[in-house]
């Protein structure tokens, strides 16, 4: 599962050429790199990767609510390549 994050902090990113995505925890590096360039056609210069721990909250009735874990990804392209679906129309 690779899912991109369009907010306004990770369209504004994509404009600098680094793009943002909530990927499975259980991918590493490599297979980002690999799952990105097979999805969207580019070349993928390099990954960071940040893990976020799973965590206990409570809603505005008081219930608590289980956060999963989630890895999120960073990746930026070789050249001068885009991914379309970043492009931010006026």
């Amino acid at each position: 599962m690779i899912k991109p994050i369009l907010t306004e902090k990770g369209l504004n990113e994509a404009k600098k050429g680094k793009y943002t995505f909530y990927v499975d925890r259980g991918l590493n590096k490599y297979q980002i790199k690999e799952r990105i360039n097979e999805l969207f056609g580019v070349h993928v210069a390099s990954v960071k990767t940040i893990n976020f721990k799973s965590l206990i909250k409570k809603d505005y009735r008081g219930k608590i609510k289980k956060i999963a874990a989630k890895k999120k990804a960073v990746v930026s392209l070789k050249g001068k390549e885009k991914i379309d679906l970043f492009d931010v129309k006026k």
